[in-house]
């Protein structure tokens, strides 16, 4: 028998743990309230003769007082439960010290590979990550309600960020940079005046940007839109020079070549520096800024030509990569790019269909960028069209005092996701208690949620003035409370949710694919996203339905599950649930059909919602991928692509990566063996779990898959 232990770890049963708990508070008890040896030994016996294959630890206690209590000793009842008691509080006096010291040990894995844009292993992200332990204990002992910190640990529900929740900090947003470079900012109490050429612009864009980035725990979303400004201002400043030095000296056609070159110098230069500074610059936190890009060719944009220009410069930089340690260019995490779909560029005839050829080009070959259609997103949000945030989580519609619709300069004010296989895992097949757990999962998750908004509450615009004082969201004044922004619609707080394939597989006996588990599937969905349009309505709180894209999320909940449950066919086998409404990986589906499929969801999945596809090496057959993109724009509004192509980040090798002699997978042109620096996409060979294959059924191996 195997014991399940409070923090989710599975133990040998060992019965002398037992013995020597209740021998304890025997022990301290008089001798006519006493059980003999033989009654203990009957007792523990009893545990032994249930035959289960495991057992929590908390319901084995909950045997021992009931054994107790039936042999008339309450005295001794009252005391195994004050020694149950003390026992837990010493493990709540100090939870933090395992953790912190697998951190500094390197052997923390699930802390240490929850986000791609931290390196755990430098000395300045290790000090966020212990922060963020201690943050954790903090969070369960003292601020959230324990029945919260209960079903956190089940996996009954997931509480995002728990590591940042200490501090008065939010998820993720739009900056409103806009406001930020035409009416100046302030950093580390320096002025920042509006600028007044593109290079100037692009510097001041990353040094916002990683300023944002140290005061709150999300992705930031920018909009290159407003960029196109300050390249126009850099060709009228060149215009007048070069006019002024040799108006009349020079052949126009000469002067405007020596203009364009140096518009097209500055702007090269310009695009570098976002890439460069994004990718070199490490906030307070010891990571790299999580930055997306969002890149909209807008007609009714008078700086739309610009902005064409540096979308292109973008892409075109982003094809190259940037060069590694050993000088070889790679696929750099930062910025994600998302590229907007629409008549102008949708590859029907448009006037920036070469634009949208070198973003497929870059797709093929980077993995970026993701793309929006302007066409299923009007249809989606009253007609806008605008970036999701960093996190992937959309904002609802919200208008102003003037009745105009507001995007930039908002945000996300955290995550509480839903865990549905195991609703599923619990109601057995009963459709009448599916129901009933899912509402009190729903209970559940909204006074989570209410943690999250009322521990914002009060906030001063002191905390984060690039924030809340100089533009990134609003230009409050110094003291004032945010407030005003947490109601109202203004910002955002999302519902996730994990596994509708498991949770419809579980329930109705097929996938949601299936006719008869698409109508399952979707009333599920539609519970979700009217319970957060109820709390809306009951709160004046913009609740959304969030497709969670937390990767490291469908294996905690599967993890948990299998602990509690056993090993279910085709949910807690896998080793990892199904994120939010996807298709399951295994299923034989093309292409076409699964965005078509999946796009049903995204519009109820309003607060946030993404499709993918896996693609074999598609750099020679760019025209089977371009039609892919226009199917995105006429059917489905968020998609990406996940390459199925090996490809070794030291050297740049982009072929098949194989297993040696030695089990180990290694670069055939470099040698590299580091699994961390290389894509290994999966095979045939049993893919075990997020971390494990099995390799000719004769050795398990650690094998880290970056992308699959």
């Amino acid at each position: 028998m195997k014991v399940i232990k409070r923090d989710g770890r599975v133990v040998e049963y060992d019965r002398n743990k037992i013995l020597t708990a209740i021998k304890k508070a025997n022990a301290e008890v008089e001798r006519y309230d006493k059980l003999t040896d033989d009654k203990i030994e009957s007792i523990v016996g009893s545990i032994e003769n249930i035959q289960r294959d495991t057992i929590h630890v908390e319901a084995i206690q909950d045997m021992i007082e009931q054994k107790i209590m039936a042999e008339g000793k309450f005295v001794l009842a009252k005391t195994y439960i004050i020694y149950r008691y003390t026992r837990e509080l010493v493990r709540k006096a100090n939870t933090t010290d395992d953790s912190i010291m697998s951190l500094i040990k390197n052997s923390n894995k699930d802390v240490m590979e929850e986000n791609s844009n931290k390196n755990a292993y430098i000395a300045s992200t290790q000090r966020d990550l212990i922060a963020g332990e201690v943050s954790k204990d903090l969070t369960k002992r003292l601020l959230l309600p324990e029945n919260i910190v209960k079903a956190h640990e089940e996996g009954a529900i997931h509480f995002h960020d728990m590591d940042y929740f200490v501090q008065t900090i939010f998820n993720c947003c739009l900056i409103n940079i806009k406001d930020m470079f035409e009416n100046g900012t302030v950093m580390n109490g320096k002025l920042i005046e509006s600028p007044k050429s593109f290079q100037v612009a692009c510097t001041v864009m990353t040094q916002i940007i990683s300023a944002v980035a140290s005061s709150q725990y999300g992705g930031q979303s920018v909009d290159i839109r407003h960029l196109g400004k300050y390249l126009r201002y850099s060709r009228e400043k060149y215009r007048a020079k070069y006019e002024e030095q040799y108006g009349g000296k020079m052949d126009p056609y000469i002067i405007n070549q020596l203009i364009s070159d140096r518009v097209k110098d500055e702007l090269r230069s310009g695009v570098q520096t976002i890439q460069y500074q994004i990718n070199t610059l490490m906030t307070t936190n010891g990571q790299s800024p999580f930055v997306t890009l969002f890149m909209y060719l807008d007609d009714n944009d008078e700086y739309v030509e610009e902005n064409a220009m540096i979308i292109e410069e973008i892409l075109k930089q982003r094809l190259e990569g940037i060069k590694n340690e050993k000088g070889v260019y790679v696929t750099p995490a930062f910025p994600k790019l998302i590229y907007v779909l629409d008549e102008n560029n949708c590859l029907k005839g448009g006037k920036y269909d070469y634009i949208t050829k070198l973003a497929v080009k870059c797709s093929a070959k980077r993995l970026y960028p993701d793309y929006i259609s302007a066409k299923k997103m009007r249809e989606n949000y009253e007609g806008n069209v605008f970036s999701c945030m960093g996190c992937r989580s959309f904002l609802s519609p919200w208008k102003d005092e003037n009745g105009n619709y507001k995007f930039e300069g908002r945000f996300n004010q955290g995550v509480v996701s839903i865990n549905l296989p195991q609703i599923g895992i619990l109601a057995q097949g009963n459709m009448e208690m599916f129901w009933q757990i899912l509402e009190d999962r729903l209970s559940l998750a909204f006074e989570a949620l209410m943690c999250r908004h009322r521990a914002l509450e009060g906030t001063l615009s002191d905390v984060s003035p690039i924030h809340w004082q100089y533009g990134a969201i609003a230009r409050l004044k110094k003291g004032e409370p945010i407030d005003k922004l947490l109601h109202g619609g203004y910002s955002t707080i999302s519902l996730g949710y994990i596994g509708l394939y498991e949770v419809t597989k579980l329930m109705t006996g097929v996938s949601h694919t299936d006719p008869k588990g698409t109508e399952f599937a979707l009333k599920v969905m539609n519970r979700l996203r009217n319970a957060t349009d109820t709390w809306k309505e009951e709160t004046g709180i913009a609740f959304g339905l969030y497709g969670t894209p937390a990767e490291s999320l469908c294996y905690r909940f599967a993890r948990i599950d299998k602990q509690r449950f056993g090993e279910i066919k085709d949910v807690t086998d896998k080793g990892y649930y199904t994120n939010s409404y996807h298709v399951d990986v295994r299923e034989k589906i093309d292409a076409f059909s699964k965005f078509t499929f999946e796009s049903q969801f995204q519009n109820i999945s309003s607060g946030g919602a993404i499709s993918y596809i896996e693609i074999p090496n598609m750099r020679n057959n760019l025209t089977a991928l371009e039609d892919i993109v226009k199917f995105i724009y006429d059917n489905i509004q968020y998609a990406e692509f996940n390459t199925k192509s090996d490809y070794c980040h030291v050297c740049g090798f982009d072929g098949e990566i194989k297993i040696n002699e030695n089990l180990e997978w290694e670069c055939p042109q470099c040698g590299n063996k580091d699994h961390s620096k290389m894509n290994v996409t999966r095979r045939t060979c049993g893919y075990l779990g997020e971390n494990f294959w099995n390799v000719g059924k004769t050795k398990e191996i650690n094998a880290r898959v970056l992308h699959i």
